[in-house]
Formats: structure tokens, sequence, C-alpha cells
């Protein structure tokens, strides 16, 4: 129960724009935003930045030029509101990412539709992370409409490439000083990780791929040859043997959800060896076999030791095997990021769940990344959470949705939350 004066006319604010903030939310749906190959980031980022406009914001683009994903043809445009306060400082930057995954098959409705039906809000983005964006803005516009001016600042952006890095996005800003702890001291990214939860962080990637290499040979006589896929083979059953029972006996005591990915695990991308299947063949023993790997390492593990791990495993099979040969290449490192539960803007979050709910904040940490890491280790504001409406599980998949309630609620908590990290009340 929320009995201060102030927080009360917020919140019965958010209340009176209730249309608009779902209206937004469809009309962003409607702007199909896939990635690959990034399309139509221009019209969103203005489509955000008009709104953002109409709500006070002082409102900024930033292509990421110099990028190799920052083409003619699908350009990376970032949009950058902020809502000046009494004072500079403190400031919270709320962040969403407008790109959205490709629709796939399997629907029901019209993936970029933005339809309204029983509750929800359907289309590719509903909560991954479109409703997100609208709640953040309609925060914001709710503390204004409510006659509140604020101490300290607010900035919004729609930043894109989440779901390929976010390379030419948040790292961009970050990388061009336009999103650092020189200027910033919060940020909340709204993902859909439930409206009752507070993401403190995520586990650490690293992708990486091995090539086996053999020797090319007659396919009617392979003893004269060296299978590469045969090498493979022999170095997948032995992570499966050795490495997957160590990597299940890890647990983190950082609370990341659901409960098997508090363990520490690898996945296998994708493997190509030998000649295509589908194409002409010739009777060639392989002499390449290629596999991407995608193993996820805890907090307590560490980068430095889960490559030894790896390099460690591959050199025992090179003295093991007689004539395996192989290269190890890095493809992506990320470390794991944690907020500690007892930061002020986790506390701001935790207080106004409890609020706007009636229920305690459960805290927890993501099985994958996402644009934590840039804030983190290179913008380096380190008191960055992710909470927002939507539920975690409906992200990527058909009929994709977005309860009207979660983002209303959320909107709530995120107002509260702004009222409290800039010391309004």
């Amino acid at each position: 129960m929320v009995r201060d004066p102030v927080r009360a006319q917020v919140l019965a604010a958010v209340d009176a724009c209730t249309d608009e903030l779902i209206d937004f939310t469809s009309a962003l749906i409607r702007i199909p935003t896939v990635n690959p190959p990034g399309e139509a980031y221009p019209d969103c980022a203005h489509a955000i930045g008009d709104r953002l406009r109409l709500c006070g914001f002082d409102v900024a683009y930033f292509c990421a030029d110099g990028r190799p994903e920052h083409t003619t043809a699908h350009p990376r445009v970032n949009v950058v509101g902020r809502l000046p306060g009494r004072v500079a400082r403190p400031t919270v930057h709320l962040n969403g990412h407008v790109d959205v995954v490709p629709a796939g098959s399997g629907w029901t409705v019209d993936p970029f539709g933005g339809t309204v039906k029983d509750g929800r809000i359907y289309g590719r983005g509903a909560c991954d992370m479109k409703a997100g964006i609208a709640a953040a803005v309609y925060a914001a516009a709710a503390i204004r409409r409510a006659g509140v001016t604020l101490q300290g600042s607010v900035e919004i952006s729609g930043t894109v490439d989440e779901e390929s890095g976010g390379f030419a996005g948040v790292a961009w800003l970050a990388e061009k000083g336009h999103l650092t702890s020189r200027s910033v001291d919060h940020v909340i990214i709204p993902e859909p990780l439930n409206v009752d939860r507070v993401c403190l962080g995520h586990r650490g990637a690293y992708w990486f791929e091995v090539a086996t290499h053999g020797r090319i040979a007659h396919g009617s006589m392979p003893f004269l040859g060296t299978s590469a896929v045969d090498h493979m083979a022999q170095l997948l059953d032995r992570m499966r043997r050795d490495l997957m029972p160590r990597l299940a006996a890890r647990t983190t005591a950082v609370p990341v959800v659901p409960d098997r990915a508090r363990h520490a695990t690898m996945n296998i991308n994708g493997i190509s060896g030998g000649q295509p299947v589908d194409g002409i063949q010739t009777p060639c023993v392989a002499d390449l076999c290629r596999a991407v790997f995608d193993r996820r390492f805890l907090l307590e593990e560490g980068f430095e030791a889960t490559k030894r791990e790896i390099v460690g495993l591959l050199e025992q099979a090179a003295a093991d095997i007689p004539g395996f040969r192989y290269q190890l290449r890095d493809l992506l490192v990320v470390h794991p990021v944690h907020t500690p539960p007892d930061s002020p803007l986790v506390a701001a979050l935790d207080r106004h769940i409890h609020d706007v709910l009636g229920r305690p904040a459960t805290h927890v940490a993501s099985p994958g990344t996402y644009d934590h890491k840039h804030v983190d280790r290179i913008g380096g504001i380190r008191d960055c959470v992710a909470y927002g409406p939507g539920i975690l599980d409906l992200a990527h998949q058909p009929d994709e949705w977005c309860g009207v309630d979660d983002l209303i609620n959320a909107t709530k908590v995120l107002a509260l939350a702004l009222l409290t990290l800039t010391h309004s009340v």
C-alpha cells in the first residue's frame, strides 16, 4: 500500500495513461525490427524518439558508424532521450533493445499485428522487449503528468542488435561515452524476467571453434588417410565422458534460473566436416572437421580456468590419439556479471515491487547474457539490473505475448523506482 501522496499521484497517472501505454506497445510491435538482418531500425528509433519528445525529453540519435553491421541497407540507429532534473546527478538510465528475432512458424495471430485480446498484447517482441520500452517511457511520463519535478535525471534509450550481441547498440554507446559511469549512476534494463523478479546479472559465455585436421585419401582405402571426422567424434566422446560430469557437478551461488542453469553447461552449436551431404559425392576421407561450442561458465569458475580446462582436454586428446591435430579459435568471451543484492538500485526495486504487487521480490540471474555485460564491462556502471514486464519463457516463442496487467504493474514499479533513485521523494 502506497500512502505517500506524491507516489500515489504518480500511480494514479500510470492508471490514467493505460490506453496510451497499450497503444504504444502495439505500435512498436507493428514495426518489424527483425534481426537478422536489422530491418526498420530507423523507423522504430524515431517512433521512440517522437514519443520521448512528447514526454518532455531531449532526444538524440546515434548511428553506429564504423561497425560492420551498420550499412546503408540496414543502418544501426540508436535513440537516447534525457529528462533533466533539478541537478544532473543521480541519473537513472533505462535501456531497451528494439530488435526482435524472426517470427518463425506456428503463429495463430499476426506476429507483427500488435493484437490486444483477452488482456494480452500479442506479437513478436511483445515481451522481449517492446513492452519493456513502453513501460520505461510511460514510467517517466507518469511522473511528469503527476506534476512532479525530478531531483535527479532520467535517460531512456532504444538500442539495436541485442539479439546478436549488442555491439552496435549498447556496446557502441558505451564505447563512445554516451552510457558510462561518468554520467550515469543506475541502469535498469526492462527485459521480461517476470514482473516480480529482479535480475542481478548473468553467467559467462565462452564460444569457441575446434577444427580437427586429417589427411585426405581415397574413400575405398580409408586406411591410407586420417579422418578428421573420426577424430572429432573421439573428442566429443571425451567431452561427454570426462568434461560433462565435471560441469554438471559445479553449482553457482548466484540465483540463476531455471535451476538446472545454476550448473556449468556446454552445448555443441554446430558441426561441419567432410563433403556437404546434399552435394555430389566423391570418395574422399575427410581432412577437416569443425565444431562450434557454447560453454556457459559460472562466476566462481572464471574465464581463464574455463579455457585452461578446454585446452587441457584437447592436449590430452593429442597425446592419446595417433595423428590427432587441432586448432582452437576463440569466437566470443562474455564475463559473468552480478550486481550485489544490497545495492541501492536493487533495494528500490524490491521495495516498490512489494508496494505495487503486495508480495516480496525474488532475485534471479539469467542463464544467457544480455546488455548488462556492456553496461558493466565497457560503461563501468556497476549498479545495473534487469526488471520489466513479461514472462521470460514466452520470449522467442510463437504467439509471444505480454499481459496488460504485467505491463501496467511494471510501469508503476519503474515510476516509483525513478522517484526513489533520483532522490525526488
